[in-house]
């Protein structure tokens, strides 16, 4: 009879990923048997505690380096630094969420498509919100948190659906306008089933060539194979199509205007934070880890997917007549700004695409935040940009800091969009891509103008019948604009603290 050994697991290392997945059950049990009047704050307090706690799990857990779960999980500087930022992020969300799934007028309260007449309507408007989001939240987060610590292929394709099927449902959930997130939920879906197809795939090729899905396994078997490389190079070109299309970089970028606007607006700000985070955290491990020795024919493919990425999304963002669309196109001009420092030797690149995604990170939670307070007579949300005209002259600081978001997204200088763009750029620049910054420059330029007309149509226009209403931030929300707003300041004023401590983080551990 053969022997089974159980792999060995340092459950300390893995700490931060069972505190979400175990508060992620445990929210389901809540949701399943206390009463409904209760679970709302119940689920926020407990989503909040468990973000809390796996945060000071990451923070303790500084300086580690080993691989643990039987091969499965490494626990490294760029592990640490990615996992801490989505528990930060994913915190700020959850306040943005918070406020919105208790309000009868927000995202995540079904609404009647017809006026309410009977006692059974009244009490539906009335009821709590959805409080099903705060453990689905809680699951994608800790797919997350794996995701960017994978050891070997198969891990990180479990935790890409981990991550991935929460997202789909909570797409799903703004009833107010229920066919059009409903249609979104559904591309995401279909699309996301078909990126994790092609990932699947390209597993299968590498696995064909080295053997081993194993990172390490995989860098060692290139090193010693003579063997010709063309079936690696194809399973790992599929696979880097699967993480591209998280990161919405062009070709693969088609499904994220129509989810933006379709989903909660909540939701989104939680996918264009920490998903973007996953996204290159994981394409990070897999490309400077398991394929350093094939640096010469990936880096010229993912510079020419930058140009194209940054491109297309500033001139198409120009064009747009809604504010989420326009956020949705600035994500993909920005996840080509990040794959830009990729060209740059590990550690510089790793360093700057650390730091350009914490920057963003804090920006577009910022923006997302205030597009949830942006209201029309109904009370429901109007992101329609002439509806927009003269909001500065309603409430001057919610502007304000609005105005704040839009400027670092712009790369203005003394905000953290401009220290951002300078290390990406610096990054490309040391590895003598002149090319890839002169094409980030000029998409920089483009993408202002839409940004910059947002500013202008607030303070500048006069306002009028069809203006919105902006609506009186929540305490929760409040909370969540002002950590934006300090970082978004912080990071473009004194940058220094952030860039040492991602230089310190950016070495892999095989």
């Amino acid at each position: 009879m053969t022997d089974f050994t159980l792999p060995e697991i340092d459950y300390a290392a893995i700490g931060p990923l069972v505190v979400l997945f175990g508060a992620a059950c445990l929210g389901v049990l809540v949701e399943a048997l206390v009463p409904r009047r209760l679970r709302h704050p119940l689920q926020l307090g407990l989503a909040l505690v468990a973000v809390v706690v796996a945060f000071i799990l990451v923070v303790r857990l500084a300086g580690l380096g080993l691989v643990t779960a039987g091969g499965s999980v490494t626990i490294d500087g760029p592990a640490l630094f990615m996992q801490g930022t989505l528990m930060v992020f994913g915190f700020v969300a959850l306040l943005v969420i918070g406020d919105r799934a208790v309000d009868r007028q927000g995202a995540f309260v079904a609404q009647p498509a017809i006026a309410v007449g009977s006692e059974a309507d009244r009490r539906q408007l009335e009821a709590p919100g959805s409080t099903e989001v705060f453990p689905l939240t809680l699951f994608s987060l800790g797919g997350m948190a794996l995701f960017v610590s994978a050891s070997d292929l198969l891990t990180m394709f479990i935790a890409l659906e981990v991550l991935s099927l929460p997202l789909y449902l909570m797409c799903a959930l703004a009833r107010r306008r229920r066919l059009l997130s409903q249609e979104a939920a559904v591309k995401y879906f279909l699309l996301g089933a078909y990126a994790s197809s092609f990932f699947l795939f390209g597993v299968a090729l590498i696995y064909g060539f080295a053997g081993t899905v194993d990172f390490a396994g995989i860098h060692d078997a290139i090193a010693a194979s003579m063997m010709d490389r063309l079936l690696v190079v194809a399973g790992l070109a599929l696979v880097v199509m699967g993480l591209l299309f998280k990161a919405a970089a062009a070709p693969f970028h088609v499904w994220t205007p129509d989810v933006y606007q379709g989903a909660p607006t909540p939701v989104v700000a939680f996918m264009a934070a920490a998903t973007k985070v996953a996204a290159f955290g994981a394409l990070l491990r897999v490309l400077y880890v398991a394929f350093e020795r094939i640096t010469w024919d990936w880096q010229p493919v993912l510079g020419v997917i930058a140009v194209l990425t940054m491109m297309l999304g500033a001139i198409l963002a120009v064009t747009q007549t809604d504010i989420k669309r326009l956020l949705a196109y600035s994500w993909i001009a920005n996840a080509g700004y990040v794959l830009v420092a990729f060209v740059a030797p590990g550690q510089v690149g790793t360093a700057a695409t650390m730091f350009y995604l914490v920057a963003y990170g804090f920006a577009v939670l910022g923006a997302f935040a205030i597009v949830t307070l942006v209201r029309d007579a109904d009370g429901g949300e109007t992101p329609h940009l002439s509806r927009w005209a003269g909001l500065g002259r309603q409430s001057p600081v919610v502007a304000g800091v609005f105005t704040l978001v839009m400027l670092a997204l712009a790369g203005i200088p003394l905000t953290a969009g401009f220290t951002a763009k300078f290390a990406v750029f610096s990054a490309a620049l040391s590895a003598g891509h002149v090319w890839l910054v002169i094409a980030g420059v000029l998409s920089s330029l483009i993408i202002a103008f839409p940004y910059l007309r947002v500013v202008v149509m607030m303070w500048l226009s006069e306002p009028g019948e069809s203006t919105a209403t902006l609506e009186v931030p929540g305490s929760l929300t409040a909370a969540a604009l002002a950590v934006a707003a300090i970082a978004t300041v912080a990071l473009g004023v004194v940058p220094g603290p952030l860039l040492d401590l991602v230089s310190e983080a950016a070495i892999f551990v095989r």
